[in-house]
């Protein structure tokens, strides 16, 4: 089983991966990533301007608690739950919280 400081490089090396793709067709609108290891809050954004309006937005949002990767919000395409997969983390230990929990039951990930 993998441990805390494990998972928290497999999702910052993801969140790297996906920080290196353009999630915003407008020049004055960055992607920003943000660690806070200590409470295990990973986030990918976007926040700039596009002409007079303000854009803020979350790409994608991951916790760990309770030595379980939650994936709170994605808007990519990519299926982050497989990449964790891929990566070594098992299904049991990722939990898709942007599904309620009778969804999560039937997802085949962790329920919570």
């Amino acid at each position: 089983m993998a441990e805390l400081k494990d998972y928290r490089c497999l999702v910052e090396d993801l969140l790297r991966e996906l920080h290196g793709y353009d999630h915003s067709s407008h020049s004055d609108v960055e992607s920003q990533l943000v660690f806070d290891a200590e409470h295990n809050h990973y986030l990918l954004i976007d926040v700039g301007w596009e002409q007079k309006q303000f854009v803020y937005g979350t790409i994608v949002h991951i916790d760990i608690k309770d030595n379980k990767v939650w994936i709170q919000r994605n808007n990519t395409e990519i299926n982050l739950a497989e990449r964790l997969v891929e990566q070594g983390i098992p299904k049991q230990n990722i939990v898709l919280g942007l599904h309620s929990p009778f969804m999560r039951k039937a997802s085949g990930y962790a329920v919570g």
